[in-house]
C-alpha cells in the first residue's frame, strides 16, 4: 500500500479520499477549512495535515481535487505548497477541472522539482465520487501514468491517458462541450412536453428507449419535471468550465456556437438565483420566460 496526501476535500475529493483510506492506502488529507478535515478523519480514519506541504512530506503520491486555477496553483506552489514537500520521483495527480495554461505550468514546475504532474479530471458527478465509479480522462508522461493508474483505478470506473501534458484537460473541456448542449436539449424537450400537456414521464420513458436517451435523460428527467437541482454540478462550476472551453477555443480555432449559447443560458440561471442550482437547472429558464 502507498503513502497518499489528498488535497481538497469537497463534495468529490472527500468520498474519493475515503475509498482510498477504505483500500488500505495510508493518507494524509488537507483541506483550506480544517472542521472538514477534522470531520473526514472521524469518518474515515488517517490523518490530517495543517497545510499542503505538511500533506506531501513523504507521500509517494499526492492528489488534488479543488475549486480553480488559483486554488490549484496555491496548494502547488504556495508558501506551504505541496511541490516543497514531495521527494524526487512523487507524483502529483490533478482531478481538479482547470485550464491547460495553468497545467503546462505545473508540469514545467513539477518537473524542475523532479516530481511528476498527471493531469487527470473526472467526470460522474458526487454520485460517481461516492460510488467509486468516476470516468478519469489523464494527460503526462507515460510512466508517471502508469505508476498512479492502480490509486486512481480505486474509485474509478474508466481511466485513460489521452496523451501528454494537458490531453487530460483538454478531453474534460470536451466532456463538458458535449453536456452542456445534451442539458439544454433535454431542458427544451421536457419543457415542450409541459406547454403541449404532455405526461412528462410517460415521455421520457419511450423516447429514452431510442436515438434520444442520454445519461442526462436517464438521471435527471425526474428531478426537473419535480423542479427540484440539488444533485450534482453546480451552475457556478458549470460557468467556470464552460469559460476554459470557449477561452481554450479562441486559442485553437474550433467553433463552439452551442457552447457559447448555453454559457449565456447559465449566466440567466444564476441571475434567478440558481447558482448553487446542479446544471439540470437550464428548464428553470425557460420556465421563467412563460
Amino acid at each position: 500500500m502507498a503513502k497518499l496526501a489528498f488535497l481538497g476535500l469537497g463534495v468529490m475529493g472527500a468520498p474519493m479520499a475515503g475509498h482510498l483510506q477504505k483500500a488500505g492506502h495510508d493518507v494524509t488529507v488537507y483541506n483550506r477549512t480544517t472542521s472538514k478535515a477534522q470531520d473526514w478523519v472521524e469518518d474515515h480514519g488517517g490523518k490530517m495535515a495543517k497545510t499542503p506541504f505538511e500533506a506531501a512530506k513523504g507521500a509517494e503520491f499526492v492528489m488534488s481535487c479543488v475549486g480553480n486555477d488559483d486554488d490549484l496553483r496555491s496548494v502547488c506552489l504556495g508558501d506551504d505548497g505541496a511541490f516543497k514537500g514531495m521527494t524526487s520521483g512523487a507524483i502529483f495527480v490533478d482531478h481538479t477541472t482547470v485550464s491547460a495554461q495553468v497545467t503546462a505550468e505545473l508540469y514545467a514546475a513539477a518537473d524542475a522539482a523532479q516530481i511528476s504532474f498527471v493531469d487527470a479530471p473526472v467526470s460522474g458527478g458526487q454520485a460517481g465520487a461516492e460510488n467509486g465509479v468516476l470516468s478519469i480522462m489523464c494527460g503526462g508522461d507515460q510512466g508517471a501514468f502508469d505508476r498512479a493508474l492502480p490509486i486512481m483505478e480505486v474509485y474509478a470506473k474508466t481511466c485513460r491517458r489521452l496523451g501528454e501534458s494537458g490531453a487530460g484537460q483538454k478531453t474534460k473541456m470536451c466532456n463538458q462541450i458535449a453536456i452542456a448542449g445534451l442539458v439544454q436539449g433535454l431542458s427544451e424537450a421536457l419543457h415542450f412536453a409541459e406547454k403541449a400537456g404532455l405526461d412528462g414521464r410517460a415521455v421520457v420513458e419511450v423516447i429514452s428507449q431510442g436515438a434520444a436517451g442520454s445519461w442526462q435523460m436517464s438521471n435527471r428527467y425526474e428531478t426537473m419535471l419535480d423542479d427540484k437541482f440539488d444533485h450534482g454540478f453546480a451552475v457556478d462550476w458549470m460557468r467556470k468550465d464552460l469559460g476554459i472551453c470557449l477561452d481554450t477555443a479562441n486559442e485553437n480555432g474550433a467553433s463552439l456556437p452551442v457552447t457559447a449559447l448555453v454559457d449565456q443560458f447559465y449566466k440567466d440561471v444564476q441571475k434567478l438565483g440558481g447558482g448553487r442550482w446542479d446544471t439540470s437547472s437550464l428548464i428553470k429558464r425557460l420556465r421563467a420566460m412563460g
